[in-house]
């Protein structure tokens, strides 16, 4: 009796709250109950689907190629860790993982510092064009990469940067302005203008103000744009083949192109190598994975 008492109770609060809130219940009728199991059963449909064939190449990667070719779906009977040692050691993939590193993570962490400062000028300060710069700046991100093939092409090989990591370096400096910018704004926007009114009180400079007042409450809005760039350049493979043709320079998607050919009936080290590529972007993103798509949300909302 108690038990219901507190049940009934529990449920007036609930109710009460909502509408405190301005929302109501719905009651859970028989077309409702049928619209959730089908609603969860195609999210549901959706997962298996995403995710499934990343948990197959992984779990293959362990598996002997007999075992992959006469029961494909099963799990491995040992974990076996020789196609990875082999990978790494015996087809240097490991200069490859970091010269993706160098590239990817060396040209995202520039290009944040000085996408930062664009975003933080035209959030907070007006000048002549500025809309007119922030949407050229923007539009680049409706551009298909592969129309600026001929002029990046030539400009590299005019600088002389053609097979080195600094020319892709400064192809991947560029990529990610638009998405930078359009997050990073929304982020400054979103911080008060009177703690620059109390700083320019208190004495405090231009730079002072955006290093240590605005550039520390923007953190989520770097972060994001840092996970996203890092992510693109990581995978990036057109360019990366486009502008490299050593081995002594080349990528980790450019390798895979290479490795499927040399591995094309060695499946375990096909797919020990896929997992190496792919791992470390899904790792990083399931990390931060609710910290990017509040951050996105923000910027179209403020944006």
């Amino acid at each position: 009796m108690q038990t219901t008492v507190n049940t009934a109770g529990h449920a007036r609060k609930l109710a009460a709250a909502a509408r405190r809130s301005g929302r109501s219940i719905k009651p859970m009728t028989p077309g409702r109950v049928v619209y959730l199991i089908l609603a969860y059963l195609f999210l549901l449909f959706i997962v298996l689907v995403s995710v499934y064939p990343i948990v197959w190449v992984i779990m293959s990667s362990f598996k002997s190629n007999a075992a992959i070719l006469g029961n494909p779906f099963s799990l491995p009977d040992t974990w076996n860790f020789d196609a990875y040692v082999s990978v790494l050691n015996q087809y240097s993939f490991g200069r490859y993982a970091v010269n993706s590193l160098i590239t990817a993570g060396g040209s995202t962490i520039v290009s944040i510092v000085f996408y930062a400062m664009a975003a933080y000028v035209i959030a907070k300060y007006n000048f002549p064009l500025k809309n007119f710069i922030y949407v050229i700046l923007t539009l680049t991100l409706l551009v298909p990469g592969h129309t600026k093939t001929q002029p990046i092409f030539q400009m590299i090989m005019n600088m002389g940067l053609y097979d080195t990591r600094t020319g892709l370096w400064l192809v991947y400096l560029s990529g990610g302005i638009a998405m930078s910018l359009f997050v990073l704004k929304a982020n400054f926007a979103s911080i008060p203008r009177d703690l620059n009114e109390a700083a320019s009180i208190d004495g405090s400079g231009f730079f002072r103000t955006f290093w240590q007042i605005n550039l520390p409450l923007a953190r989520n809005g770097l972060a994001t744009a840092g996970i996203l760039m890092f992510l693109g350049n990581w995978n990036e493979y057109y360019y990366a083949a486009l502008l490299t043709s050593s081995e002594q320079n080349r990528t980790l998607p450019v390798s895979l192109a290479y490795f499927n050919q040399a591995f094309s009936y060695d499946y375990t080290r096909m797919f020990a190598a896929l997992t190496i590529v792919v791992l470390p972007g899904i790792i990083i993103y399931a990390l931060f994975q609710e910290q990017v798509t509040a951050s996105v949300a923000a910027s179209g909302v403020k944006g």
